[in-house]
């Protein structure tokens, strides 16, 4: 349950945890009439399995403890891990709630220094222990042997503080945090946070004829959803500022598709505080992270998303206590200087992009970044166009950069019918390294391939600011529909999906981001029953209440980001303030937004089978368009609420008469590769 982790370990011994926002409480519950340990080891971190590059290491640590052994402090360095950041430091403070019959610190040679040979014993002794400069290994042993003294009970707990400032701060955290020594009262308190602050802002009925299945997986989503990034404000040991901090932007290549607008509607004041700690972030050091954790920037693994996440923001009319001059500052370092092929923040092949306008095959997932990077220039534009408009048209031309990978002779392989054009490798000169090629496949689709985690195939539809020019490339809306609905047939995948697509035999995998709308853009040739029916029959094969609930690694909450939206109707697109309707999962959802006001989205008519939308009224008017905006003059729903009225039946209907969703990033390349007057 939120708030509750309990554990059984093989000798008997239970641990229940509790926690607030930096404390804890820790119950041991011994078998009768077992001694009673617990191991205190500063220096244990997370190893990587062998062959990885994740490794966490052990750098630095100290322990001193009380003279009747009850309390104890230090600190601990650790670095590495998926990140790849500068290493931390984290300081801690914590008491058990009876005094120990023994405790002794203990020091060691760091076992990863270890070559040869087993590693040697501890050395136990005296009230502290500190790694000095061999970096050894350090901690504590806690005993409580006297099962007779009657103050000696079978349940022992602690109480541990954590900061990233001082042992000071991380005792004040302990003791204000955590005021009892009844677990439960961490308990309690850490649910009536969550429900207020989180599980309040999306309400469904949850009573007994409500389906407790899906239930489950809206409450747990939105738990998992809002699990990083941490809102470190006061606890910033790096540098002093009056905006707020955050860390564990884990990472902003997955989120920034659709977690970040959820948490626009539903924690608008958590949201705009990410904003501002983004960009002060690069005031500090240089530039917004991609991914971050560590009080560190780390990988980078595609374009500079960032730049995303504030256009997203901007677009939707974000302003609040933001300095938007430095937001597009901050952006624009990304899109001009040059990290120099670093994996770390910026774009690391910037001197492609401003060369050739693409990536080329000098630099390693030239296809999936020239798609990033393009979609990062044209958040800028977006941005521009408020805040420096003399570089809109720019930044606009530059978003066209992923035409310039289109070979429109290339066909698809292994594939029935044969589909032509596609997203293809391209050297330096200008011509395409078409031989042989496959759009299909990405070899291990990772670091040093021509796409990161998602086939050229399903990169060939992820542009979301220029769908328009995408379904001209492919051939029309008869084309694109076609090979659209290619790529949600079992069996079509021609490549290892890995963990990233759990039981994912299509081309379209939604266990991993990149594909996140493409389920949707049927909406964009005005048949948005088939978006309903391929994104509804993805969340309802693939997204369970069971172990492997999800397709794929939740990426700090993306995927279930993703079922969140499709719960709810609708999907948004990002740097767009525009959100495409599909269809809701509850017949009646009460959503918070924008602070206070209330969305309610009603489903007349939802059954098992009957999901297709037959109709739509919004504010009580007919609506036509499968879209419709974040701050339309006249329905406004994101910003004073409003309602959405969906009709369904079983039977799928061309419901919608109006405009497709707009194309704002649409531009037309000449024969040679220019701009088009």
């Amino acid at each position: 349950m939120v708030g509750y982790f309990h554990t059984e370990l093989e000798n008997g011994v239970a641990i229940s945890l509790a926690g607030s926002r930096h404390a804890g409480i820790l119950q041991y519950d011994f078998p009768t009439g077992a001694e009673k340990n617990v191991l205190v080891d500063v220096s244990h971190f997370l190893p990587d399995p062998p062959g990885g590059f994740c490794t966490q290491y052990y750098l630095d640590g100290s322990i001193s403890v009380s003279e009747d052994g009850k309390s104890y402090t230090g600190y601990g360095t650790y670095g590495g891990s998926f990140n790849l950041g500068a290493p931390y430091t984290v300081f801690f403070c914590a008491e058990f709630d009876t005094a120990p019959d023994e405790a002794s610190t203990f020091t060691g040679l760091n076992t990863t220094r270890i070559v040869n040979g087993p590693a040697p014993q501890p050395t136990f002794g005296g009230k502290s222990a500190e790694a000095g400069s061999e970096g050894y290994r350090v901690g504590a042993l806690f005993g409580w042997s006297s099962p007779n003294v009657s103050t000696k009970t079978s349940t022992m707990s602690s109480k541990v503080g954590i900061s990233f400032v001082s042992e000071e701060k991380a005792c004040m955290f302990k003791d204000t945090e955590i005021t009892t020594w009844n677990i439960s009262d961490a308990v309690e308190a850490a649910q009536d946070e969550w429900n207020e602050d989180i599980f309040s802002t999306i309400r469904v009925d949850t009573g007994p004829e409500a389906n407790q299945t899906l239930l489950t997986l809206l409450y747990s989503s939105l738990y998992f959803m809002h699990l990083m990034p941490s809102d470190r404000t006061g606890e910033n040991p790096l540098w002093n500022s009056t905006e707020p901090s955050w860390d564990d932007f884990y990472c902003i290549w997955d989120t920034f598709r659709n977690t970040f607008s959820l948490s626009h509607l539903i924690q608008p004041k958590a949201y705009e505080s990410q904003i501002r700690g983004l960009i002060d972030i690069w005031r500090h050091q240089g530039y917004m992270p991609d991914g971050r954790s560590g009080n560190d920037n780390g990988l980078t693994q595609g374009g500079s998303n960032a730049d995303n996440v504030l256009a997203d923001a901007y677009v939707k009319g974000l302003r609040g206590d933001i300095n938007w001059k430095d937001g597009y500052a901050a952006m624009v370092k990304d899109a001009e200087v040059s990290t120099n092929g670093s994996n770390k923040e910026g774009r690391g092949a910037l001197g492609d992009w401003l060369t050739y306008g693409y990536l080329t095959l000098d630099s390693e997932r030239s296809i999936s970044r020239t798609v990033e990077y393009s979609a990062n220039d044209f958040a800028l534009s977006q941005v521009a166009r408020g805040e420096s408009s003399v570089d809109l048209e720019k930044y606009l031309k530059r978003s066209a950069g992923w035409q310039l990978l289109w070979d429109p002779t290339v066909p698809s392989v292994n594939t029935t019918p044969v589909f032509t054009g596609f997203l293809t490798p391209k050297y330096s000169n200008g011509t395409f390294d078409s031989i042989d090629y496959n759009p299909a496949t990405c070899d291990i689709c990772s670091w040093p391939s021509i796409t990161y985690e998602g086939t050229p195939f399903e990169y060939s539809f992820v542009i979301p600011h220029d769908v328009k020019s995408v379904v001209q490339f492919m051939g029309g809306n008869d084309s694109f529909e076609s090979r659209l609905d290619y790529i949600f047939l079992p069996n079509t995948s021609q490549t290892d999906l890995g963990a990233n697509g759990l039981g994912i035999t299509s081309i379209m995998n939604i266990g991993n981001e990149p594909d996140f709308a493409t389920p949707y853009l049927y909406n964009y040739i005005n048949k948005q029953w088939k978006s309903v029916n391929q994104s509804r029959a993805l969340g309802n094969r693939y997204f369970k209440n069971a172990p492997f609930g999800v397709p794929g690694n939740s990426d700090s909450g993306a995927l279930n980001s993703w079922l969140i939206w499709q719960m709810l109707g609708m999907y948004p697109i990002v740097t767009q303030p525009v959100y495409l309707l599909s269809s809701p999962w509850f017949s009646d959802i009460n959503m918070t937004v924008n602070g206070d006001r209330t969305l309610r989205i009603t489903a007349d008519g939802l059954g098992k089978d009957s999901y297709f939308v037959q109709s739509v009224k919004i504010n009580g008017e007919t609506w036509e368009q499968n879209w419709f905006e974040h701050d339309t003059p006249g329905q406004r729903l994101m910003v004073d609420g409003g309602t959405i009225e969906f009709v369904l039946g079983n039977k799928p209907v061309v419901w919608e008469k109006g405009e497709v969703p707009p194309s704002p990033g649409h531009v037309v390349l000449n024969a040679t590769g220019g701009y088009a007057v």
